[in-house]
């Protein structure tokens, strides 16, 4: 049987710090844009302009601008032909070492979905079309789902391995989880961390298609609720043993205190509607922890608005915790997917270091079936030491994270 100390980790694990991190999202560029988004409820969803989207039912999203990804792009052709992920992840790795430019990983783990998808589609083109396949060579070479891992790697001389964790949309949180595991067992000291991924047509229509996206607003948790809207963008953490980092006098944003995940084997798209499956990845989070559900402050949800999974959340949270401050970011950003927990992790380290609780925006009307404290349409502040994030995927695939405030 594990046993734990006082300060909640099990006993011969090291404490795990957050040092630094960088973020892109619909919210902003950086930690001080998402915060100050997050404060004013900003909803960021907005009509699709990437691609055509006369024939689907929903033709809304959570954009990154393009031209603040452009105005910032390196000069050179090589770093002209990158994918809009690569100069995401590129992004938040300037971000990062502009916190801590000392960071020196061990590891990289990184979450993503569709990978460089859009890729895909040009080459499936060709084909179709019959248009020539002359520039195949570049989108084989920019499919696979590490290369945006390895572009910003290379941008900041990083020789560390890197893994990539492709487990649906629970994949950021996964990547965080497992990143959190290595350096809490000692085997790394450093890890960099976090999980990414692009709008790309061929999802969006295929989500479309499946009829869970919305063309009405994003409503979590709302009696209303009509589905999902896709989001995109790029998140990375830097892990780092907490007596190291203290030791260097490092800034420490939080700490990673806990890691839970599940499999439902339901269904291929839908949660099991007992919530089963999320109550035992938050139920292992805690455990991972070492602390009690009445200790946790704050949720931010997976959310996506769609009927079967909020109300299989809703289920398991109620259930677990009672009656405690819930909220989707999803509202304001839309699902990024294998970015969504990264995003939605940073998002908790802001409202544990602003004290605040993010919005749950667009809530008309409570769901009776779901007992729950949402934050409803605006942020507002609350006294925070403990959060928990939550990231499920088709599949059944289910995962939950702990977060702390780190005492000064």
């Amino acid at each position: 049987m594990a046993t734990f100390n006082e300060l909640g980790g099990k006993t011969g694990r090291s404490r795990v710090a957050v040092v630094a991190a960088g973020v892109i999202s619909p919210l902003g560029f950086g930690l001080d844009e998402t915060l100050a988004s997050v404060r004013a409820s900003r909803d960021c969803i907005s009509p699709v302009t990437r691609f055509d989207v006369e024939k689907c039912r929903c033709k809304t999203a959570g954009q990154v601008s393009d031209e603040r990804l452009v105005s910032r792009r390196r000069n050179g052709r090589k770093i002209d032909r990158l994918h809009r992920a690569s100069h995401m992840m590129m992004a938040v790795f300037e971000q990062l070492f502009g916190q801590d430019p000392e960071f020196k990983p061990d590891l990289t783990v990184v979450g993503t979905t569709s990978g460089g998808m859009s890729f895909g589609e040009d080459y499936y083109r060709a084909l179709h079309r019959d248009r020539g396949l002359r520039h195949s060579p570049g989108w084989i070479a920019n499919y696979p789902p590490q290369k945006p891992v390895i572009d910003a790697q290379d941008a900041f001389e990083i020789s560390a391995p890197c893994q990539i964790i492709a487990n649906a949309c629970a994949s950021g949180t996964n990547a965080i989880g497992h990143a959190f595991e290595c350096v809490s067992s000692g085997k790394y000291q450093r890890v960099l961390t976090g999980g990414y991924d692009a709008l790309s047509e061929l999802v969006f229509v295929g989500f479309d298609s499946l009829q869970a996206s919305t063309p009405e607003k994003c409503r979590p948790f709302d009696r209303d609720r009509s589905g999902m809207v896709l989001g995109e963008g790029a998140a990375i953490l830097a892990l780092e043993n907490l007596e190291d980092a203290r030791a260097r006098d490092a800034r420490i944003l939080g700490e990673i205190i806990g890691y839970g995940i599940s499999t439902d084997n339901h269904h291929l798209t839908q949660p099991d509607p007992s919530g089963s499956g999320p109550r035992r990845a938050m139920e292992q989070a805690l455990h991972s922890a070492g602390r009690s559900a009445e200790e946790v402050n704050y949720i931010n949800a997976h959310g996506t608005a769609t009927p079967f999974n909020d109300a299989a959340e809703g289920k398991a949270i109620a259930e677990l915790f009672g009656s405690i401050p819930v909220s989707s970011s999803k509202s304001m950003i839309g699902h990024s997917l294998g970015a969504a927990g990264a995003i939605e992790a940073v998002v908790c380290l802001l409202a544990l270091q602003a004290q605040l609780l993010p919005p749950n925006i667009n809530f008309r009307r409570p769901d009776q079936d779901l007992d729950l404290d949402i934050v409803a349409n605006k942020s507002r502040e609350a006294k925070i030491d403990i959060v928990l994030s939550n990231s499920f995927g088709f599949g059944g695939t289910n995962a939950s994270i702990l977060i702390q405030k780190l005492a000064a």
